[in-house]
């Protein structure tokens, strides 16, 4: 595999080769048509080799910050994606790696706003849309289809903000479901108890809705599916020890 690490300094990107017993490159010495190797990168501007590699049925791997486990100001959980950008989907797998997280999954709550958690300009980036247009264009669709309040919660540039004005904070004050984008805040939101439409491909797809035309009936998955969901999730992040000590790319690899 191809581990690329911008000027040898990405730790997580280096972590991870070491643990697979490889050496990463510099970012800016890769040359895709070299040869048809895996790639593993990290962040989403590299959104111009990924769209590549879809594009070719090329295997990448994608490492972005984890699912849960991160309420810290520092970030030891990263998830790891073959293909995409976050596991959209459901696996079976064994609740050994969730429970480790003692994170509840409450019931279910029933309010009357509905809360817009904005994305950033990266990932609008890549799916080639501004904040701006994503925001205009989601109200506008809402507003045809109910007359609910509409809260907009903008993402704040540093983590130690977040951590003063919480999800768990906007999520508890009378919200009927969450619209999101791609952003990991639809996760935490179903975790919380709040129903959630994600219109751009996101980990808490299979547990939520895309459709905004269901605006009044959102989706509610049973506790059982949330469950799955949240141990197949716990199988897709690693602590940046794991990445480190190859049980990340053992995992990965289905041992």
């Amino acid at each position: 595999m191809i581990f690329l690490s911008k000027n040898g300094e990405d730790r997580y990107v280096n972590d991870f080769a070491q643990g697979s017993g490889s050496v990463p490159i510099n970012t800016e010495d890769f040359d895709y048509n070299s040869s048809n190797e895996p790639i593993v990168l990290r962040g989403i501007l590299k959104h111009k080799i990924m769209k590549q590699c879809w594009k070719d049925g090329r295997d990448f791997y994608y490492i972005d910050t984890g699912y849960f486990g991160n309420e810290g100001t520092w970030k030891f959980w990263h998830r790891i994606v073959k293909n995409n950008l976050q596991h959209t989907d459901i696996i079976e797998r064994p609740d050994d790696r969730f429970k480790q997280f003692k994170k509840t999954i409450n019931p279910w709550k029933y309010g009357r706003k509905i809360l817009i958690a904005m994305p950033d300009e990266k990932p609008c980036k890549f799916y080639n849309t501004t904040p701006e247009q994503w925001l205009a264009e989601t109200v506008n669709t809402i507003k045809q289809h109910t007359d609910r309040p509409i809260e907009i919660r903008k993402r704040a540039k540093q983590r130690s903000e977040r951590m003063l004005d919480t999800l768990e904070q906007a999520l508890s004050k009378d919200i009927h479901a969450l619209v999101t984008f791609n952003s990991v805040a639809a996760t935490e939101s179903v975790f919380f108890g709040v129903p959630v439409f994600t219109l751009a491909p996101n980990a808490a797809a299979p547990v939520g809705l895309q459709d905004l035309t269901k605006i009044e009936t959102p989706y509610y998955p049973s506790n059982d599916k949330r469950y799955a969901w949240a141990c197949h999730l716990a199988y897709g992040q690693f602590h940046t020890r794991e990445m480190k000590n190859g049980t990340a790319w053992d995992i990965l690899r289905g041992h």
